[in-house]
């Protein structure tokens, strides 16, 4: 007697595959999953130690260069200082440079200015000079004025002189012959006209 396999034999054994293979692919599933999670855990635990091991590695950084500076404080003072004073030094330089220049300007200014008050005393002892000699010019040439007006005016009074010693003497003369002094008298002739 063969046997034979139903219909639902065979749907039962298709079940029966189907559930093994979801079976397989659950415990896959689950598998996977716990290595995604096994992963996951291993990335935060890589996390949280590169973390600490940053924060730890800061700290001692930290506590070095707090350290160092602790054993250099001193060095740093006088190195701060030294810095200090050298800025000095060189404020205290560009401020002379610039009083210096200050005063140079200041004595290139003066310098002009007597420059320009010689050029304007030699402008005005030039003119002085020149209003001088005009003075001088004209008291000459009214002192020759003068002169000639004293000449003038000496002519004059010799002259007038002259006259009033020939009218005096002409008067002189006719008194001389109204009197008749020195027989000059000139003898008189009287005559009568007629009237008609």
């Amino acid at each position: 007697m063969c046997s034979s396999v139903t219909p639902l034999q065979k749907c039962h054994h298709s079940a029966d595959l189907f559930l093994n293979g979801m079976r397989e692919k659950k415990t896959m599933d689950a598998s996977y999953l716990g290595q995604l999670i096994h992963r996951r855990q291993l990335e935060i635990e890589e996390k949280l130690i590169e973390e600490e091991t940053a924060r730890r590695v800061e700290e001692l950084v930290a506590k070095r260069v707090e350290e160092e500076l602790e054993k250099r404080k001193d060095e740093i003072e006088r190195e701060v200082l030294r810095r200090v004073e050298e800025a000095k030094r060189i404020m205290e330089r560009q401020l002379l440079e610039e009083l210096e220049r200050q005063r140079q300007a200041e004595l290139a200014a003066q310098k002009a200015r007597e420059e320009e008050e010689k050029c304007k005393r030699e402008e005005l002892e030039k003119i002085l000079e020149e209003n001088n000699r005009k003075i001088a010019d004209a008291q000459a040439r009214l002192a020759e004025e003068q002169l000639r007006i004293v000449e003038e005016q000496r002519k004059i009074h010799e002259e007038r002189m002259k006259l009033e010693q020939d009218r005096q003497r002409q008067q002189k003369e006719e008194q001389k012959m109204i009197l008749g002094k020195g027989k000059s008298r000139p003898k008189l002739s009287f005559s009568l006209k007629a009237t008609e």
